[in-house]
């Protein structure tokens, strides 16, 4: 859809609606480094999502070993999402001004360390102040990623190697949960966050090690009025507030259901040991399945009607893990999986349509409102579940579903008003 936004030309961070010229020729499947260039992201994207839920297993773990509530336990995730949410931007800035490559370099560094040091809080407090600085480094990854592949890419094989990149997302999310759920039981939740650690050690120098150089990046001068200026002009356009809201809001059921999970199935009339819980977390193969195929269903159905499909098949999974039964619950974190990865697809792509200058800053305000919504679901969903079980943090989930049906609906009525308006005024010209 047609947008109205509005930014400042190219300075700090306000990449150019089209690319500018490339220096040298883009990479492609069969163009030497394409490869490297495209394990090297999927590597970076497992080691973030890795290191960033890397206690959302771990939950029922920590709190019995610290002796506090669920609610409490979950800022060790929310206090992480929650940092890199309100870093994505700024750091987006200094991706203009210093490089895509040195950003992600330097940030998956300072994490990987900092995810060595994560295991040996003494207590709950460092433990939250640890993963707050842990998630602020990880934001240089998304800040940074989309506008590398953007610049070294050519168009036609984008959406390949940006699809590549958020499965590496999914997976790393999927494996760091499974690998501390098994070594948690085997050997307790500091030696799972290690292991970790560990893992992403591995990522980061594999990804420093087969990153191409960036070819086509030109540096920007550090000017804090023009980012200004093209925040202000994307916080204007009511279609990106849209996506915006509804990016957040998925995440917010996406958050709390999975902050709280673990506490449902280590409980009654379950009981499942942590290893098992942890393995549950497979599920988020199913999101890499839906939102490779989002693209599809918004050829077939349009945008909003694949908004509502993703809306409906998350409302089917929520209702369905209110059942007493493990066959119903696993069932129901595959429909929730597969919306949110078809929603957050849908609206994620279309920011980057919509936004017609400044796309690297209309981007990372998408993460920001993402993550956002991460850090709220994880801290709402935990003291739903403290006040009211499961049936709480359902409650939360279907409110938050109602509010994307609610912004779609809305993007609905002001499209068709749109369209009115220049027949209204052909009509009073005729007369």
């Amino acid at each position: 859809m047609p947008s109205a936004s509005t930014g400042a030309p190219t300075t700090v961070g306000a990449l150019p609606s089209p690319s500018p010229e490339p220096t040298s020729p883009r990479l492609a499947p069969g163009v030497p480094g394409y490869r490297r260039m495209s394990f090297a992201l999927f590597t970076a994207g497992v080691a973030t999502f890795a290191l960033l839920y890397s206690t959302q297993a771990l939950l029922p773990a920590v709190s019995d070993d610290f002796g506090v509530s669920a609610s409490a336990a979950s800022w060790t995730v929310s206090a992480a999402t929650g940092a890199l949410a309100l870093c994505v931007l700024p750091l987006s800035a200094l991706s203009e001004r210093f490089g895509r490559v040195r950003l992600m370099t330097v940030s998956l560094v300072v994490a990987t360390a900092l995810g060595l040091l994560v295991p040996l809080a003494p207590g709950p407090e460092w433990l939250v102040a640890l993963r707050a600085v842990q998630g602020a480094a990880l934001a240089g990854i998304p800040a940074s990623a989309m506008a590398y592949l953007a610049e070294e890419v050519r168009p036609k094989a984008l959406v390949a190697a940006i699809g590549l990149f958020v499965a590496g997302n999914s997976i790393g999310g999927m494996s760091g949960r499974i690998v501390t759920g098994w070594v948690a039981q085997l050997w307790g939740w500091r030696a799972a966050l290690a292991a970790v650690g560990l893992m992403a050690v591995v990522c980061t120098v594999a990804f420093r090690l087969l990153l191409p150089k960036a070819r086509n990046f030109t540096p920007g001068s550090l000017n804090p009025s023009a980012l200004a200026r093209t925040v202000r002009g994307h916080l204007a356009d009511p279609l990106l507030m849209r996506l915006y809201g509804i990016g957040a809001l998925f995440m917010t059921v996406f958050g709390a259901v999975y902050t709280v999970i673990g506490y449902r199935l280590v409980g009654a009339p379950f009981s499942l040991p942590q290893g098992v819980v942890g393995s549950v977390f497979l599920v988020y193969l199913v999101g890499t399945v839906s939102s490779a195929a989002a693209g599809r269903l918004v050829g077939r159905l349009g945008r909003r009607g694949a908004l509502y499909l993703a809306v409906g098949t998350t409302t089917a999974g929520l209702l369905l893990s209110l059942a007493d039964s493990l066959t119903a619950v696993l069932l129901g974190l595959v429909l929730i999986t597969a919306g949110f990865f078809a929603g957050h697809a849908v609206a994620s792509s279309s920011v980057s349509r919509t936004a017609t200058t400044g796309r690297a800053q209309a981007s990372a305000l998408y993460q920001s409102a993402y993550y956002l919504g991460s850090s709220a679901g994880g801290t709402l969903g935990a003291v739903a579940f403290h006040s009211g079980g499961w049936a709480g943090t359902v409650l939360l989930g279907l409110l938050a579903v109602l509010g994307v049906v609610s912004i779609t609906l809305y993007g609905s009525y002001a499209a068709r008003a749109r369209e009115r308006r220049p027949m209204l005024s052909g009509a009073a010209v005729r007369h």
